[in-house]
């Protein structure tokens, strides 16, 4: 398995847990499905999934699944939310269609707070008949280097998993990645000048934006970015929002200004990885893991490098909201 995006986090302590200690912590948060009124419920389930092998022992007993995964220092977890998909629409219709037969039947208006009430009880009365969704969210605690990265283009998502952390962990205190050099400044520098750091290419995507004006957006797909149209774009004051690049000829990825990682490829160990035919899934899981874990530390350590190095982490709130 191998991430498709990134949302970076700086651990500012120490990780503290040997792989027994987490697993003991974690189990106080094990995931369980919402009861008929609850709206979303978050927990942990095991990162192997399905390649746990849960063949009964010589004593007819299954081993529990684990709720981490390490290899070497990298440990790996899993967040699974459930939600209940409860259409706003169906809501709204149901509200209006009670709220006309009350009117109808009693010959008289249905005014706003009562239409209110009768809103939170066809809330209430239809949640329980809703559908579920489960969405799991992985995430790896590089301990060396001090980093959590969650697999995830959502900020508030990877945020729910943060707040998970801090709630089945003692502590767990992390901030957003700082570099010394605002990545927008390099990442036009490299358009402008048409040469990126060493072991970088620039791909053909990018979002160039005015930094004076948030709605002075430019978009850029399977395009020469070495072209005049980019130079005059930059030459007017646009900066690099969002840039394609590719990283030793092995990951490719569009690197945002905020640290983030979108729409990323490890192309050449994908294939590599697909030719184990004869591998079990755990064999597998443990080789993806372990050769994903092993690029992107690198890839990390050159594209920090590249935007001067990483400075003290910005402060995240705790605010945990529903994701986009």
């Amino acid at each position: 398995m191998f991430f498709k995006n990134i949302r970076l986090f700086c651990l500012t302590e120490t990780f503290a847990y040997n792989q027994e200690e987490l697993e003991d912590q974690l189990r106080d948060q094990l995931f369980s499905p919402c009861s008929n009124y609850e709206k979303s419920r978050l927990g942990w389930v095991s990162p192997l999934g399905e390649a746990f092998d849960d063949t009964p022992d010589a004593d007819g007993e299954v081993a529990i699944p684990p709720l981490t995964h390490v290899i070497g220092n990298f440990i790996m977890v899993c967040a699974q939310k459930q939600d209940r998909i409860l259409p706003a629409s169906v809501v709204r219709q149901e509200t209006e269609d009670k709220v006309a037969e009350i009117e109808q039947r009693q010959a008289r208006k249905v005014y706003r707070k009562e239409k209110r009430e009768i809103q939170d009880n066809v809330f209430a009365s239809l949640l329980p008949r809703a559908f579920t969704r489960n969405q799991q969210t992985y995430a790896y605690i590089s301990v060396k280097e001090n980093l959590l990265i969650v697999d995830s283009a959502s900020a508030p998502r990877a945020e729910e998993v943060v707040n998970l952390l801090r709630d089945s962990l003692e502590s767990f205190p992390v901030g957003l990645p700082n570099t010394r050099t605002a990545p927008s400044d390099v990442l036009t520098r490299w358009l402008k000048n048409k040469k990126p750091a060493a072991n970088f290419a620039i791909g053909e995507d990018a979002v160039l934006h005015n930094p004076l004006d948030s709605s002075n957006v430019v978009r850029c797909a399977s395009q020469d970015l070495t072209g005049d149209e980019i130079a005059t774009h930059l030459e007017a004051g646009k900066q690099a929002k969002s840039l394609a690049l590719t990283w030793n000829s092995v990951i490719h990825c569009m690197v945002n200004d905020d640290l983030s990682i979108k729409r990323l490829q490890f192309e050449a160990i994908e294939e590599d990885s697909a030719g184990m035919e004869d591998a079990t899934p755990a064999q597998k899981f443990d080789q993806d893991f372990a050769l994903m874990t092993l690029e992107l530390n690198n890839f990390f350590t050159e594209l920090f490098n590249a935007f001067g190095g990483l400075d003290e982490p910005r402060p995240m709130s705790r605010k945990n909201e529903d994701p986009d």
